[in-house]
């Protein structure tokens, strides 16, 4: 087989691939938002969720994903980004460091259950903070690292070379050049990283089922990290398994279809920015 026949088979191959994804990707938008649009009202999405009768709403898991996520980042993204600063630029080639690096590819490839479970033997048990959102933040932070720290590190050895020489040779010390130099040139790659570790922890459910607990605060919006944090996506699962309330399978669709509907909207405020201040960036090409 001649070389352009070859070709030609691998461009057939990787075209059909794509169109495989993109029409299993417009099935399954199409059947969530096709069941799910009918059901979302400006009562479901602002509501409060009821136990019994029918006609409960979401606005309290909605309000709590979001709290739950912005925590979460807050604290990981220090951690993450400091760390895989360190592993990009100061780190030297030894065990400790190949440790590290060992160690962070494991977590990685964490179930989420497991990272669960941990949650609720350290935050809920040991440190007495029961089921609550601060606890779940706290566990889906520990999710989020090993990712931030990978994207950061990928996107530091990213940059040329010559930028980080370039700053020293003017006179800068490390921590100037990392700061005014090398993450910004880094900062799209970061924010695609973020971007989907906060699309990740939007949808998780068993973290935190097991950390923030399944219902929420009397009082809406609750800025309480101690008050339970029941999300979306937990309510998700919640009202397809154990819910009698009567509408409990219509609930499904609208929180499913809201939850898909979030997640597309977070991905593109803040993929579109992103892609503006690439192309920025690189001169505009």
């Amino acid at each position: 087989m001649t070389s352009k026949h070859t070709d030609r088979l691998a461009t057939i191959y990787f075209w059909a691939t794509g169109c495989i994804i993109i029409v299993l990707l417009g099935w399954f938008l199409v059947r969530i938002l096709g069941d799910g649009l009918p059901m979302l009202s400006w009562k479901f999405i602002t509501g409060k969720p009821s136990e019994i009768m029918a006609g409960g709403g979401v606005g309290p898991q909605l309000f709590n994903s979001f709290y739950i996520l912005f925590l979460s980042l807050l604290f990981s993204l220090p951690i993450g980004v400091g760390a895989g600063v360190y592993l990009a630029i100061y780190a030297k080639k030894n065990r400790f460091t190949e440790i590290i690096r060992v160690s962070v590819e494991a977590l990685s490839s964490v179930p989420s259950i497991v990272f669960g479970l941990f949650g609720f033997l350290l935050f809920v048990n040991w440190m007495g903070l029961k089921f609550s959102i601060i606890g779940g933040a706290a566990t889906l932070s520990l999710l989020n690292l090993p990712v931030l720290v990978r994207v950061t590190e990928e996107a530091i050895r990213a940059v040329p070379d010559s930028y980080w020489e370039a700053s020293l040779a003017l006179g800068s010390t490390r921590w100037q050049a990392i700061r005014k130099v090398m993450l910004p040139a880094a900062l799209p790659s970061l924010i695609t990283g973020i971007t989907l570790v906060a699309g990740r922890a939007l949808g998780e459910s068993a973290i935190l089922i097991y950390t923030a607990g399944l219902s929420v605060s009397r009082f809406f919006p609750d800025f309480n990290p101690l008050s339970m944090g029941e999300t979306l996506s937990v309510h998700l699962w919640y009202v397809q398994s154990e819910a009698i309330v009567p509408d409990a399978r219509d609930i499904a669709k609208g929180s499913a279809a809201l939850l898909l509907i979030v997640v597309l909207l977070f991905n593109l405020l803040i993929a579109i920015p992103s892609r503006l201040l690439q192309k920025k960036l690189s001169g505009g090409k």
